[in-house]
């Protein structure tokens, strides 16, 4: 009897170790399941937030593409204006050309009929040299003439005259004109001739190299080739009443 009763009480120990055992495993689980049912809470509530998150991304996101697409539509429509500003710029240059254009032809031309009738009153040196001689020296040489002179005379002792069309003097140099309502190679000989009697005639500028300047209402190419070939500058009626008609590298001769 008392080994019966011995392993009945090692039983009983066993089986309440056993049921301690299995109460504490038991406790364990249920706190593994109620953290793994917060986890889930958590994670379900995160993921909830995270849905309201992305169909508010989405929401802003359709939002930008509106956006957008009315950018686009106004982009467009701003080349479309521009497109068509420039088709008007365009069309306004092409008018504001053609009417420089026809201003200069005019212009021109009322310069040639001015030189046609002083050419006929006899005041062509007057009317048309002598206003433009003073911004021919500025342009060309760069200086202010100090003498203006036109119908220059001078009668020597011995009888013998002459006259100079037109005269400019500066500090360095002196511009001498000849004018002519048609201008041709002969004219040119009789104007080198003449420089050759100007320091005979006019001693007190003796001192300055004369350049010699030839004026006409219009000029013949191969008489201008001939009158550059021997120095000289050439004038002719153009949109600043008279106008050098020499090459823009063209040099004229100094006569010392």
């Amino acid at each position: 009897m008392a080994v019966v009763a011995e392993r009945v009480d090692r039983l009983e120990a066993a089986l309440a170790d056993f049921t301690t055992s299995v109460g504490i495993e038991f406790n364990k689980l249920y706190n593994v399941q109620i953290q793994t049912q917060k986890g889930l809470q958590r994670l379900q509530d995160e993921m909830r937030e995270f849905k309201d998150e992305m169909r508010e991304f989405k929401d802003e996101m359709q939002t930008f593409k509106d956006e957008m697409h009315a950018f686009k539509d106004e982009m467009h429509a701003f080349k479309d204006e521009m497109a068509e500003f420039k088709d008007e710029m365009a069309e306004f240059k092409d008018e504001v050309r053609a009417d420089q254009e026809a201003s200069r032809r005019e212009r021109i031309e009322m310069n040639r009929k001015w030189g046609d009738l002083a050419n006929k009153l006899g005041t062509m040196v007057e009317d048309l040299v002598y206003p433009s001689l003073a911004r021919i020296v500025k342009e060309r040489f760069g200086q202010e003439p100090r003498d203006l002179v036109v119908r220059f005379k001078r009668r020597l002792p011995d009888g013998r005259r002459e006259e100079i069309d037109a005269l400019a003097v500066t500090d360095d140099l002196i511009l001498l004109n000849s004018t002519k309502a048609t201008l041709r190679s002969a004219d040119v000989e009789s104007f080198i001739e003449q420089i050759g009697r100007f320091r005979e005639f006019f001693p007190e500028y003796a001192a300055l190299p004369v350049i010699g300047l030839l004026a006409t209402l219009s000029v013949d190419d191969s008489v201008l080739r001939y009158a550059e070939r021997n120095g000289f500058l050439v004038a002719a009626v153009g949109e600043e009443v008279m106008e050098l008609k020499n090459g823009a590298n063209f040099e004229p001769q100094r006569w010392a």
